[in-house]
């Protein structure tokens, strides 16, 4: 058999064993020096002046929806086409997920139009989604989000470091899952525009207290003050050391992904025209997914099933928040056509920086030869 060619595969060496290696001989293993240190550095990357660490991107939307006091009685506008923790975090909020339909087929993104026909007296916030690693219309969802009163969030969980993501939202949240485009295992960042919301998201990720424990244990502090509803969703330094070594090869990474995407097309283009990858060649992006579509007569579970057998991961991103058991019985039938039209025929395909154009073309011949069977 091949050799098996991996849908994300993290990129982790002796860098990331010897900064392990410190944390543990230092023997300080909650938030301190590395966690501020990484809070720094993302700051940086995205040119804004604050960012706070948290245990996951689902935490971290949680706490944006949190800080900007949305809550009980509200609506927040947001995509189906996510994965389902998107969502979830609207329900942690105490408010009601409104699910939007995407602009087309080949823009995954959410539809502003649509978004506008499902406005409320209700309606506080709306969460826009960087698909696959590929911006949306900022600027524009600012406007729309202004001329409506709304507060605007970016679920940025697939796009680090690219464009002006995180800047243009009231609040931002960004992933370092295993399969991101940078890694801490478990983890995530916030960012946001006013420095009181982010100072707030700060103190709640910690229960609330106003001095963290290793100002305590320095002797900066002898007590504390709980001033607001908290929650324990901090980063620990192992998982901050881990991203201070991924964080300065993200840009490579990023770039080497781009690449990568872009000699998809190409072969893709040739050897399978019938094949639509969304979005447009040489558009900004992280690169963070290889969708594509199949042929709306192709039978994908046997592609995938084939692709497979050759030795090669594929996987679905995603199938939609609405139609999950839960949702459907929660909040009854929606209809969203272009969502679930998107989401019968989407395939993504292995895409991560230690990918080779070989492998690309391997991929592509044998989803070429699996199509042909199917």
């Amino acid at each position: 058999m091949s050799e098996r060619i991996s849908l994300a595969d993290p990129v982790l060496g002796e860098a990331e064993k010897e900064a392990l290696a410190r944390v543990i001989d230092e023997g300080w293993l909650t938030m301190g020096d590395r966690v501020k240190s990484l809070e720094d550095a993302f700051a940086r990357l995205h040119g804004v002046e604050g960012a706070v660490a948290v245990s996951s991107c689902t935490a971290g939307l949680h706490l944006c929806l949190a800080a900007l006091d949305i809550g009980p009685g509200d609506e927040v506008l947001l995509p189906s086409l996510t994965f389902v923790a998107t969502a979830n975090t609207v329900l942690y909020a105490g408010a009601r997920p409104v699910f939007v339909d995407i602009q087309r087929m080949d823009l995954p993104h959410l539809s502003m139009e649509d978004a506008r026909a499902k406005l409320t007296s209700r309606t506080r916030g709306v969460i826009v989604m960087h698909y696959g690693g590929y911006p949306v219309d900022l600027p524009g969802w600012r406007a729309f989000a202004d001329a409506h009163g709304l507060k605007l969030v970016e679920d940025a969980a697939h796009a680090p470091g690219v464009g002006e993501v995180g800047r243009w939202g009231d609040a931002a949240a960004f992933s370092f899952f295993a399969n991101k485009n940078m890694t801490t295992a478990e983890g995530g960042m916030v960012l946001a525009r006013d420095p009181v919301v982010l100072q707030d998201i700060r103190f709640m990720r910690a229960h609330g207290m106003t001095t963290g424990t290793l100002d305590r244990h320095r002797g900066h502090a002898h007590s504390y003050d709980v001033t607001m509803l908290g929650y324990n969703y901090r980063m620990d330094e192992l998982r901050a050391a881990l991203g201070l070594e991924q964080i300065r090869r993200l840009g490579q990474w990023n770039a080497r992904r781009r690449k990568l995407a872009g000699y998809y097309r190409r072969v893709l283009g040739q050897a399978l025209p019938v094949v639509i990858v969304p979005f447009q060649d040489g558009q900004e992006t992280a690169a963070h997914l290889m969708a594509v579509l199949l042929p709306a007569d192709a039978a994908r579970e046997r592609v995938m099933d084939q692709l497979r057998e050759a030795g090669i991961q594929s996987s679905i991103h995603y199938p939609p928040v609405h139609q999950f058991s839960y949702y459907r019985d929660r909040f009854g039938p929606v209809c969203l056509p272009l969502t679930e039209g998107f989401s019968k025929r989407e395939l993504t395909l292995p895409l991560h920086p230690s990918l080779t154009e070989a492998q690309v073309e391997r991929v592509v011949g044998t989803l070429q030869r699996a199509l042909e069977k199917s």
